[in-house]
């Protein structure tokens, strides 16, 4: 079966929709569209009908890439009033049963959530953290003869009004949510490595409008924050510091400003019209001195949360988001965090730009949730995929076509 998924995210200045196929363990983009968002601020939907006109588009953009329509997508959803807990759950064997299966892990999972949630929560994530089979303790359960399964879990719960006006505007446009989660398990998921997996780390998004702070204890969401600053406070800060429209102001974020203001230029100049009407030419150092106080200060903020939100000794940081990626963004980092900091790096063919780490990422998390459950999971029928292959060739590649090789090459050297 081709496992194909889609995901959208759901940011207060753009949103995103991308459709990935899992190959030889990668993810092939197939679709990706973005367009500016409308009617939603941080995840919350501000005016319903202009949030569901962005997603008829949005939707139509890949639709027109893909030749067919995507009908079910995996979909981020706020942390606000995020609450964590954590219990154990268990299951006993069916008498005709001789071995573990995915579907016990799963029974004793929910078993762990049982009775836990009010009737305004509405579960966020679970995550198994450790297996008993009996008395035993056991990475794996999987296939072990056993009478009871218990299952340690860590989940999070969310206010319903998080999710359900979400899910009530994707229904309206004919678009099955399949999943939702929060935003930065997909960042996790879309940077982690062996070795990450193993650790305690921290990832950073700095988003639009906040930036998302959070705690992963050995790829388990220990703890997040929230905070109400991201790169529009940049915008903000221009547009008050030059008296320019703020139209204005994120073009000079764009295209002069650095997030460091080592290499930059008094020389390097661009002419705006402030809110006088008169021409003002504006310097990269000018720029870029008001940027990197606002950067350094979201940098800082975070630092401080992270310092909160555990005691324990921090092994890595990962950075994301669309101003990431500017220049001399590495300089301040360094600055901040020393050496455990880190850019996030985007690595998918057609994709490599972080405002996508999210999307992507909420692939992979469901991809490794299917596994969990031992299920495959495809968003196209067999008709569908028929469709598919013949609207767009370069979307069947096999592995013994020479396309599929020439990609495998890339992939594997």
């Amino acid at each position: 079966m081709r496992k194909i998924l889609a995901s959208v995210d759901l940011g207060s200045d753009t949103l995103k929709l991308v459709v990935g196929e899992l190959f030889k363990g990668r993810i092939n983009i197939l679709a990706k569209s973005c367009l500016k968002a409308n009617g939603i601020e941080s995840g919350f939907i501000t005016d319903k009908e202009q949030f569901i006109k962005c997603l008829q588009e949005l939707f139509k953009q890949a639709e027109d890439m893909l030749g067919i329509p995507v009908k079910k997508v995996i979909v981020n959803i706020p942390s606000k009033n995020i609450k964590f807990y954590m219990n154990e759950g268990y299951t006993t064997l069916e008498q005709n049963v001789d071995s573990i299966r995915h579907i016990d892990i799963l029974r004793a999972m929910q078993a762990s959530i049982y009775n836990q949630l009010d009737e305004k929560e509405e579960l966020a994530t679970i995550m198994p953290i450790s297996y008993k089979i009996d008395d035993e303790i056991v990475l794996n359960p999987l296939g072990k003869t056993a009478n009871k399964l218990t299952v340690k879990t860590i989940f999070t719960s969310v206010p319903k009004e998080n999710i359900l006006p979400i899910i009530k505007c994707f229904e309206k446009i004919g678009v099955h949510v399949i999943d939702t989660t929060l935003g930065i398990i997909g960042d996790y998921y879309e940077f982690k490595t062996p070795k990450i997996d193993e650790l305690i780390g921290a990832i950073i998004n700095i988003g639009h409008k906040s930036t998302n702070v959070a705690i992963f204890n050995k790829g388990i969401l220990t703890n997040t924050v929230c905070l109400d600053v991201g790169s529009d406070n940049i915008d903000n800060d221009l547009a008050y510091m030059f008296k320019v429209p703020k139209k204005s102001a994120t073009s000079i974020r764009k295209n002069l400003c650095l997030a460091h203001k080592r290499g930059s230029s008094a020389n390097i100049k661009k002419e705006y019209t402030n809110k006088e009407g008169k021409n003002v030419a504006i310097s990269e150092y000018e720029a870029t001195v008001i940027a990197s106080s606002r950067i350094e200060e979201i940098l800082k903020l975070a630092k401080n949360e992270i310092n909160h939100l555990t005691k324990k000794e921090i092994h890595y940081i990962i950075v994301t988001g669309g101003i990431s990626e500017m220049t001399n963004f590495s300089i301040l980092l360094e600055e901040i965090f020393s050496q455990s900091a880190k850019i996030g790096n985007t690595k998918e063919l057609g994709l490599r730009s972080n405002i996508y780490s999210t999307t992507i990422g909420l692939i992979k998390y469901y991809l490794d949730k299917l596994k969990l459950r031992g299920q495959e999971f495809t968003i196209f029928n067999e008709m569908e995929l028929d469709e598919l292959s013949g609207a767009g060739k370069r979307f069947n590649i096999n592995e013994n076509s020479i396309l599929g090789k020439l990609f495998g090459y890339f992939f594997d050297n």
